[in-house]
C-alpha cells in the first residue's frame, strides 16, 4: 500500500515542487496539502495521513503548533530551510519523528518518507547530533538572551539573514526558499532596518557575532 502523505507549508510554489518530486514514486500518494496551522491541523485531521511533511517556520505558529495540535496517528516529519540546533530541538520535543533540510533531493526526501512511516528516525547530516547532546544533557541548548533587534525579526527575514550571513547572493537565497528575488531584496531591507546595519557586510558581521549562520 502507498504511503500516505500531507504536505504542510506556507509556500505554494515549493508545496507544488515538492508534489511533483513525489508524484515519481508510484508507493507514495499527496493526500492533502496546508499553508497554515489551522488548515493543517483541520485537513491532517480529516485526511489521516501516514506521514505529515511539515514546514518548520510559518506565521501563524508553525510547526509546533501543528504538532501539538493534531490528533495522534501520522508520523511527523519536519522539512526546513533552517539547520539550527533549536528548530530541530523544538519540533522534535514536541513529536516529530524527524528533520531534514530542503536541500534534500527528491529521492532523499522519499527514502526519509518511507523510513519515518516504517519506524525510523531521520535526520539530514549532522542534526542528528543536535538531538543525542541535547537529550544526553551533554550540549544543552542554552536559552538565548535578550535581543530585541533579532527579536523583531520574522521567522522568514531570519531565514534570509542567516543565508545572508552563510554568504548566498540574492538570487540563491531566492531558489532556495521557493520566492522571487525581490521579495528577497524586501525581507534583507526589512532586516537591515530592523537591526539597524548600514550594508550587507555590516549584518554579517553583527549576524556573526550572535553566532547566526
Amino acid at each position: 500500500m502507498a504511503v500516505r502523505v500531507f504536505l504542510v507549508d506556507d509556500h505554494a510554489v515549493f508545496r507544488s515542487g515538492v508534489r511533483a518530486e513525489l508524484s515519481r514514486e508510484t508507493d507514495i500518494d499527496i493526500v492533502g496539502e496546508a499553508g497554515g496551522v489551522a488548515e493543517a491541523v483541520a485537513g491532517i485531521d480529516a485526511n489521516r495521513p501516514d506521514v505529515v511533511l511539515l514546514d518548520v517556520h510559518m506565521p501563524d505558529g508553525g510547526g509546533v503548533a501543528v504538532l501539538t495540535r493534531i490528533a495522534p496517528g501520522p508520523v511527523c516529519l519536519a522539512l526546513s530551510v533552517s539547520d539550527a540546533a533549536e528548530d530541530v530541538i523544538a519540533v522534535i520535543r514536541a513529536g516529530a519523528r524527524g528533520y531534514v533540510t530542503k536541500t534534500i533531493s527528491g529521492a532523499e526526501l522519499a527514502d526519509g518518507i518511507r523510513r519515518v512511516a516504517g519506524g525510523d528516525a531521520v535526520f539530514s547530516p549532522r542534526l542528528a547530533g543536535f538531538v543525542l547532546d541535547s537529550f544526553t544533557g551533554r550540549s544543552p541548548v542554552p536559552e538565548p538572551p535578550l535581543d530585541p533587534e533579532l527579536d523583531s525579526l520574522t521567522p522568514r527575514e531570519l531565514e534570509v539573514l542567516r543565508l545572508l550571513a552563510r554568504g548566498y547572493t540574492y538570487r540563491e537565497i531566492a531558489e532556495s526558499l521557493f520566492i522571487s528575488v525581490k521579495t528577497v531584496e524586501t525581507h534583507a531591507s526589512n532586516v537591515l532596518r530592523k537591526t539597524q546595519q548600514s550594508n550587507r557586510n555590516a549584518l554579517t558581521r553583527w549576524a556573526h557575532r550572535r553566532r547566526i549562520e
